[in-house]
């Protein structure tokens, strides 16, 4: 992490209230430019009400979010909200591909809703996403029904870098898939993080994804951030909900932990 970090996303006493129920009671957050900020929490802890606050989907009860320095809002002839959300993609739960559309309409969507570029350019810019994600040419015409679930989340991807975003929101980017499937998709993220310098928000259940990607773990609980820092400072934290998510990692975390240590102190030969 940088010395100085600059703020991309920054909450502020953020309140959400449904009726007379609070979800969130004064977050203040930061995600720094370049890093991987992953939100976890219980059911019903509101990770994915605060994901789409930032995306701008959803306005707080109260407090502010601010993205690239300007704070979302939901009217859709804000110039800034425009530019905002020009520079982010967003992979959905699911993949959330137009079932009525072709793989290569899918990633061509967004191009297409700038109004800029001619359909040649379209077509060129599909073919280097669609590369960018593993997925072949002759998958371009293809409907999402005839997909495997691995490939509608890399298609999923590519729609989300279609527009080179700085920032990338993921919500449960591996759920639904098997290991060795989640385990190349992780891989994938991490060569695009590299390649495109990207800073990125994920929302999962998935302890190997979280491990793999995390730079910094946000941990929502009791209707707020109750910690926040890298993972071996977040599972050390004592609170009932961490001390039951990562139950199953905490040993081979400490194992590992004390083998570097070990390997640190052994002194070399002379």
């Amino acid at each position: 992490m940088m010395t100085n970090p600059e703020c991309i996303i920054e909450i502020e006493s953020l309140y959400t209230r449904f009726g007379n129920h609070i979800v969130h009671r004064d977050i203040n957050l930061c995600v720094y430019r370049g890093e991987v900020l992953t939100l976890i929490g219980g059911s019903g802890s509101g990770k994915t009400t605060l994901l789409r606050q930032m995306l701008g989907l959803e306005e707080p009860s109260q407090g502010s979010v601010k993205v690239f320095g300007g704070t979302r809002s939901n009217a859709a002839t804000n110039p800034r909200r425009k530019n905002i959300h020009s520079r982010s993609g967003v992979l959905f739960q699911q993949g959330a591909l137009f079932s009525a559309l072709t793989v290569f309409d899918n990633i061509a969507l967004p191009l297409r809703e700038l109004h800029t570029l001619s359909e040649d350019m379209i077509r060129d810019l599909v073919m280097v996403k669609l590369n960018m994600v593993a997925i072949g040419p002759e998958h371009a015409n293809k409907m999402p029904a005839a997909l495997s679930g691995g490939m509608i989340k890399r298609v999923a991807l590519a729609r989300a870098l279609a527009l080179d975003p700085e920032i990338l929101f993921l919500d449960e980017p591996t759920a639904g898939l098997d290991p060795e499937l989640s385990e190349s998709f992780v891989e994938l993220v991490l060569a695009l993080r590299s390649e495109m310098d990207l800073t990125i928000v994920m929302v999962t259940h998935d302890l190997d994804t979280l491990v793999a990607l995390s730079d910094r773990i946000a941990v929502l609980a009791d209707q707020q951030v109750v910690v926040i820092g890298p993972l071996d400072e977040v599972y050390r934290f004592p609170h009932p909900f961490i001390n039951s998510y990562f139950k199953s990692i905490r040993h081979k975390i400490e194992q590992q932990n004390n083998s570097e240590q070990t390997w640190k102190t052994v002194p070399m030969p002379s």
